[in-house]
C-alpha cells in the first residue's frame, strides 16, 4: 500500500500534512500541539483535559452556542481534547465549508477566552462523568491499576480526566496558566479530502502562522518508571454490584521500542484472536470463570502498560485470577504455534488498509506516523514489520515484559479485600 501525501511546514513550526481525497466531498482535520496530562501535578490531576475541553466553550467573538450554531448550521464539527502528552484538535466539514473549519479551530486554539459561566457548566459536567466512572467497576479497576503500576506521583498513573477531589478544586487560573503553556512547534495538523494541498497551505499559514507564544515549547520529560518489586493487589469493595472486575498487567514497550512490534503480536495472540485470545479462550470459554476476558498493549510515547482484563462473578474471581496467571506463564515458557503467528500476523496486515479505507482512519494514521516519527514509508513497511516477527520474538517479548515475580492486581466489586 501506497499513501501520497504533501508536507509543508507553517511559518511558526506547525506541520501541515495534506492529502488529497477528491472522491469524498467531506474534509477531516486532525491535529496536535504538544502538552497534555503530563504537565499535571497530582494535585492538578485532570487539569489538561479540563482546559483543552473549556477551550471550545468561547473563542474569538464567538460564544460557545455561536460556535456551536456556526458548525451545526453546515452539518460540521469541531473538537478539543488532552491526552497524556498531546492537546488534540480537529472536525469535519464539506470541501465548500473548509474556510469556516479553519477559521473556528483557529480562533479556538489562539483565542480561547474561557467564560467563567461556561467553566463552571463543564465543571460540573465533569464532576458528574467521573461520578459515573466510580460507580462503573470496570472503570475503578482501571484507575486503581494504574496507580498501583506507576504510583499516583507518575503522570501515567493518574487519571487524564482527573479524580473528584481535583477537578472542584481546579480554577479559571489553573486553566489559563495550562494554555499559555501550549505552543504550536512541534505540533502536527493533517488535512484530507476534496482539497488542494497548496491552498490548504496558504489558508492555515494566514489563519495560525501568527501564533508564536513568547515561552517555549512545554519540555516532554516523562519520569523514569519504576515498576513495582513484587505482585501488588488492591481491591475496591463495591457491595451494591453484582459483577467485579479485575486488571492483572505489568509496564510493557512504547510505541518506539524496537520490541513494540513483537510485543503487538504477542498481545494479539494472547488476547484478541477470536473472542479474546488464549485469555479468552481458557478463562472464559473453557472454564466459564469470566463474562469477557481479553487483553491490551498501550504504547505511547513512554512505556505504556500491557494488561488482561476481565469481567467474573465474584465467587470466581479468585480462579479467575489463578487462570490468568496459569496462562501467561505458559505464555512466557513455550513457544506459540505457527498458526497462531500466521493468524496473528493476517489480522493485524488487514486491519490497516480497512481503517485507510475512510478521512477520518487516514488522517489518524498520517497523524501517528508524525507524531511517533514513523517515516514517511511507513504504510509501505508496515506489513514487513508484521510480517518479519517470528516465534521466538513472541516469546522473548513475553519472558521480558510478563514477569511472574511481580504485576499488578486491581479488582472492584462486591468482593472483600
Amino acid at each position: 500500500m501506497n499513501l501520497q501525501f504533501t508536507r509543508f511546514t507553517l511559518s511558526n513550526g506547525l506541520e501541515l500534512i495534506v492529502k488529497e481525497n477528491h472522491f469524498a466531498q467531506s474534509v477531516v482535520v486532525r491535529g496536535y500541539i504538544p502538552g497534555g496530562a503530563n504537565l499535571d501535578t497530582a494535585n492538578q490531576a485532570g487539569r489538561a483535559s479540563f482546559a483543552a475541553q473549556a477551550m471550545r466553550r468561547g473563542a474569538g467573538r464567538r460564544t460557545f452556542a455561536e460556535i456551536n450554531e456556526a458548525v451545526e448550521a453546515v452539518g460540521a464539527s469541531v473538537y478539543v481534547n488532552a491526552g497524556r502528552h498531546t492537546v488534540g484538535f480537529g472536525g469535519k466539514s464539506l470541501a465548500e465549508d473548509f474556510s469556516l473549519l479553519v477559521e473556528i479551530l483557529s480562533d479556538i486554539l489562539q483565542a480561547p477566552t474561557f467564560p467563567p459561566a461556561e467553566i463552571e457548566k463543564l465543571r460540573g459536567q465533569i464532576i458528574t462523568s467521573l461520578q459515573e466512572d466510580e460507580d462503573d467497576t470496570r472503570s475503578v479497576a482501571q484507575r486503581l491499576f494504574r496507580e498501583l503500576l506507576y504510583g499516583p506521583d507518575h503522570p501515567y498513573g493518574r487519571p487524564v480526566d482527573g479524580t473528584l477531589t481535583t477537578v472542584p478544586r481546579l480554577t479559571r487560573d489553573d486553566l489559563l496558566t495550562f494554555y499559555r503553556r501550549l505552543h504550536p512547534h512541534g505540533g502536527a495538523v493533517v488535512v484530507v479530502g476534496d482539497i488542494q494541498p497548496q491552498a490548504v497551505y496558504e489558508a492555515l499559514e494566514q489563519t495560525l502562522a501568527g501564533w508564536r507564544p513568547d515561552q517555549p515549547p512545554p519540555a516532554d520529560d516523562l519520569p523514569p518508571v519504576s515498576p513495582p518489586a513484587t505482585a501488588v493487589r488492591q481491591v475496591r469493595a463495591m457491595p451494591q454490584k453484582s459483577q467485579a472486575d479485575l486488571v492483572l498487567g505489568w509496564i510493557g514497550p512504547s510505541r518506539q521500542a524496537d520490541d513494540y512490534y513483537a510485543a503487538l503480536v504477542a498481545d494479539t495472540i494472547l488476547g484478541h484472536l477470536g473472542l479474546g485470545g488464549r485469555i479468552g479462550r481458557t478463562v472464559r470459554d473453557e472454564h466459564g470463570m469470566a463474562y469477557y476476558a481479553r487483553s491490551a498493549l498501550y504504547g505511547g510515547p513512554g512505556p505504556g502498560p500491557w494488561f488482561v482484563y476481565a469481567g467474573v462473578n465474584p465467587a470466581g474471581l479468585d480462579r479467575a485470577v489463578e487462570l490468568i496467571l496459569e496462562e501467561t506463564r505458559r505464555f512466557r515458557e513455550s513457544p506459540v504455534t505457527g498458526q497462531e503467528l500466521e493468524d496473528a500476523q493476517s489480522f493485524l496486515t488487514g486491519v490497516l488498509p480497512l481503517q485507510m479505507e475512510s478521512n477520518e482512519g487516514v488522517a489518524s494514521t498520517l497523524l501517528d506516523m508524525h507524531l511517533y516519527n514513523l517515516g514517511d514509508d511507513f504504510i509501505t513497511r508496515y506489513p514487513a514489520l508484521i510480517r518479519g516477527v517470528t516465534v521466538d520474538d513472541v516469546q522473548a517479548v513475553a519472558q521480558k515484559y510478563l514477569s511472574e515475580e511481580w504485576y499488578a492486581l486491581s479488582i472492584a466489586g462486591p468482593v472483600n479485600s
